[in-house]
């Protein structure tokens, strides 16, 4: 007797990115994946949109747009992550960016190297029994042909040479979409505490509420186990 046929879990993948110019004086580079299954995808917006809607916080969530007044909503966002198992995060922290040495090891483009921590950020996180729907921020990714490039060299990676994997990838404008926001909000806190920089008091309360919860700081690496907040610090080597 046959086994039954078990239709894959799809899951939709939100990705954003911060500091990712060759030569914009940032130390770092920043990349980040939200995601839940598809199928949930929708309650969360909603949910979303409930809580701006309660803390008077209507508009597009940013991290650079981040106010002291509107402290609660962050954290009550912050709750809403937690609380719900079907959302995780992963981020991706280049640090001392001024160490690049794309000549050495990029064969000389910051495209390469940028694509290269793309892949690093997903590869970890995708299943080849699932499948999946990439979304990506419009306004930072490098083009249509990269974009779809990325996909191929993910499907490979794990020899699904059908690409069956990656169901759909494309760039989104993030003010649509609450769950890119999201990832913007959750990205930018992993990367202000890598940053070690004077700044907001409300973004450091964000972050100690984050490493709170967690029970440990944001500025190490994690686990691949560790699926609901998981960190990769990565470091280029001097030279």
């Amino acid at each position: 007797m046959p086994f039954p046929f078990v239709e894959p879990i799809v899951y939709n993948v939100f990705c954003d990115e911060s500091c990712h110019l060759e030569k914009d004086s940032e130390p770092i580079m920043a990349f980040g994946a939200l995601w839940c299954p598809r199928g949930r995808t929708g309650d969360i917006a909603a949910a979303i949109r409930d809580l701006k809607g309660r803390h008077n916080a209507e508009g597009e969530l940013k991290w650079n747009k981040v106010s002291q007044s509107r402290l609660p909503f962050y954290l009550d966002l912050l709750e809403l992550f937690f609380r719900d198992d079907s959302l995780h995060f992963r981020a991706l922290i280049v640090t001392h960016k001024e160490r690049l040495n794309h000549e050495a090891f990029n064969q000389g483009s910051h495209d390469t190297f940028y694509y290269k921590m793309y892949f690093e950020l997903l590869s970890k996180m995708l299943d080849p029994n699932s499948r999946y729907n990439i979304f990506l921020d419009e306004k930072d990714t490098r083009g249509a042909r990269k974009v779809a490039q990325l996909k191929e060299v993910l499907c490979n990676n794990v020899c699904d040479f059908t690409g069956a994997m990656i169901r759909h990838i494309q760039t989104i404008p993030s003010k649509k979409y609450e769950l890119l926001q999201l990832a913007d909000f959750m990205l930018g806190a992993a990367s202000y505490s890598n940053r070690d920089l004077p700044g907001s008091a409300t973004k450091g309360k964000i972050v100690q509420a984050i490493e709170t919860r967690l029970g440990r700081s944001l500025k190490c690496s994690t686990p691949l186990s560790e699926t609901k907040l998981n960190m990769f610090i990565f470091t280029p080597r001097e030279g």
